[in-house]
């Protein structure tokens, strides 16, 4: 039975709520990491307060640290309104979507034995086209890193080039023979929501984008309507 374009939508979004999900380690890394600072900065502040005699420089540099940290936080905290599909924002360059969701990803990739590496070529350049609706364009650039991830059983590296003026092409690079798996490789792919071939189609349907599955590669178009 054929779903309903209702519950397509529904579909679309159980695939960004999924997206979103193995993104949040490291929003929430970039969140706790200045939190930690600020505290060890009001520590050490306390002390400069308490002693003897209170060198105000030390209390200075004390109260800038913090103030640069909370100003780190709050632009934290907004930069989750960048996955808020209904939010206006002022599009991405296509190094700049390449390389934030790299970093997102990295780390938990490398865990399972998958390392992300990225074409000289999506280097940032000045005056680089910006492609509008970035959140839409990161769901979907994770959602092809995903669908790579989870689907390639050897996969040892994802590889990210630009494909045209246009376009981006991921492609899963099989491990060297004889490498060993990464201690959690076994969490891989037998996750109950994997990010198989019609949940990233479904994604890119929804979103109005064109994505094109080759063996073990992805080709995502950046325009809509392609």
């Amino acid at each position: 039975m054929k779903a309903s374009p209702s519950a397509r939508s529904w579909i679309a979004a159980g695939v960004r709520h999924e997206l979103l999900t193995r993104a949040l380690p490291a929003l929430r890394h970039d969140m706790a990491a200045p939190v930690s600072v600020i505290r060890m900065a009001l520590l050490m502040l306390k002390r400069q307060v308490v002693a003897p005699a209170i060198d105000p420089k030390a209390c200075e540099e004390r109260v800038a640290l913090i103030d640069n940290q909370v100003t780190e936080l709050v632009e934290a905290i907004r930069s989750l309104r960048d996955w808020e599909l209904a939010t206006t924002d002022d599009g991405i360059s296509r190094s700049a979507l390449v390389a934030q969701c790299v970093m997102l990803m990295r780390a938990a990739f490398d865990l399972h034995g998958v390392s992300l590496e990225t074409d000289d070529a999506l280097e940032p350049q000045e005056g680089e086209h910006r492609w509008p609706a970035a959140a839409a364009l990161r769901y979907l650039f994770l959602g092809s890193l995903g669908y790579l991830h989870d689907g390639v059983e050897d996969a040892g590296a994802i590889r990210v080039e630009a494909d045209g003026a246009n376009a981006l092409r991921l492609t899963a690079v099989p491990r060297e023979p004889g490498a060993t798996h990464a201690v959690f490789d076994a969490h891989r792919a037998p996750r109950a929501l994997a990010i198989d071939a019609v949940a990233l189609q479904n994604l890119a349907e929804d979103l109005g984008y064109a994505v094109t599955l080759e063996g073990d590669s992805v080709r995502l178009v950046l325009a809509t309507g392609n």
